[in-house]
């Protein structure tokens, strides 16, 4: 019921709101994980048994994945348009997300890790496992390039420039951009496509993608966002991290390290200067929070 009444939504949102594809695609995950919710506790509803007791539950789960409150807001914003498509065609009697609230949003600062504490979560990962490797490659590219969870699940093997030093991203907007990569990252994600990659079976369509799962197909946003939860739980941070956590640790350590904001607005692939500036103002709160803790008179 859920996949036909999703086809029917992608549809919709195609002819009748006439979307690009990359916002069709968004709208759809954000339903998407409303399912992954309901199979996750093993409640096999419906769209028209679904409650709104439900749909707050699975928000909180949503928000337990370590999403931001602006991505939170978004993802209920799209389950909200999926039902009132659903309640304009008929298909259920009322709509269950007029009282769904989302997540207040602000501009505040993003949380971000020091160098020393990604590499005591990326230090948790058990390389003697099967996908220990990959995860690493993964963690390592994403710190390396500050790359989106959407970019790093889609990277493939020919976008890859290792001998160069740089990997060729597809962003938002279908925005191409060129991303220099660290020694690090290289060595791990050859020592991934070496000993694992290459030999894996990809499923058809998927044989360009770079990061697999034992079953052969590329890995979804949530298996990103556990894998980094329970690294971080591992290594004992208590920050609030996400995959984004990576990103922002990325733009931040550039800017304290004197980079030119133009070119992490580049790499970042920020469409204004003005959202890779929140990096400027994250800057001055760690001078002020490292004078708090070290000047004698401050």
């Amino acid at each position: 019921m859920w996949d036909s009444n999703i086809e029917g939504f992608k549809i919709y949102l195609k002819l009748e709101k006439s979307l690009a594809a990359n916002s069709i695609e968004a709208y759809v995950r954000d339903v998407r994980l409303l399912t992954q919710y309901l199979q996750a506790v093993n409640k096999p509803l419906s769209p028209q048994e679904i409650t709104l007791d439900d749909l707050q539950a699975g928000v909180q789960w949503i928000a337990s994945l370590g999403m931001s409150a602006t991505s939170q807001a978004r993802i209920v914003s799209g389950i909200k348009g999926f039902f009132r498509f659903l309640l304009m065609q008929d298909m259920i009697p009322a709509d269950p997300t007029q009282l769904l609230e989302a997540p207040k949003t602000s501009r505040k600062l993003p949380d971000f890790l020091s160098f020393e504490e990604i590499e005591l979560l990326i230090g948790q990962i058990d390389l003697s496992k099967a996908e220990g490797h990959r995860n690493k490659a993964i963690l390592e590219t994403m710190y390396s390039c500050g790359l989106r969870v959407s970019e790093v699940i889609s990277l493939q093997i020919s976008q890859l420039y290792l001998d160069d030093g740089f990997i060729r991203v597809i962003g938002k907007g279908n925005k191409e951009r060129l991303i220099p990569i660290g020694a690090a990252a290289v060595r791990y994600i050859l020592i991934y496509y070496n000993e694992t990659r290459k030999g894996m079976a990809a499923k058809k369509g998927q044989e360009d993608i770079l990061f697999l799962n034992r079953r052969g197909s590329g890995l979804s946003r949530v298996m990103i966002f556990l894998m980094i939860r329970d690294l971080a739980v591992r290594a004992g941070i208590r920050k609030t991290i996400s995959p984004h956590t990576f990103r922002h640790s990325f733009a931040t350590h550039l800017v304290e390290g004197g980079a030119d904001l133009r070119a992490v607005q580049e790499m970042l692939g920020h469409e204004s200067i003005t959202t890779t500036e929140i990096y400027t103002h994250l800057d001055r709160e760690y001078l002020r929070d490292t004078l708090q803790q070290f000047h004698p008179r401050f």
